[in-house]
């Protein structure tokens, strides 16, 4: 796998592969939460591929796991 890409003011920045791998989630999960708006505001690589923030990340999973929980309530 490819190194993480950083910034010089210490943002982290992963394709949704290495965002997968760094969660412990399935590709497939990443692209649902895209999907249903839980993660939003990519910015692109050199390559053309979507690229995500650390922060970005791990806000898309609370979101994700905020609603899992509101789901239990019910």
């Amino acid at each position: 796998m490819e190194a993480f890409r950083n910034t010089p003011d210490g943002t982290v920045w992963m394709t949704i592969r290495q965002a997968a791998a760094w969660l412990g989630r399935d590709v497939q999960t990443i692209y649902g939460w895209e999907r249903r708006g839980h993660l939003t505001g990519p910015c692109r690589d050199e390559y053309g591929r979507k690229i995500y923030t650390q922060q970005q990340l791990a806000e898309a999973e609370r979101k994700v796991r905020a609603n899992v929980a509101r789901q239990h309530v019910r």
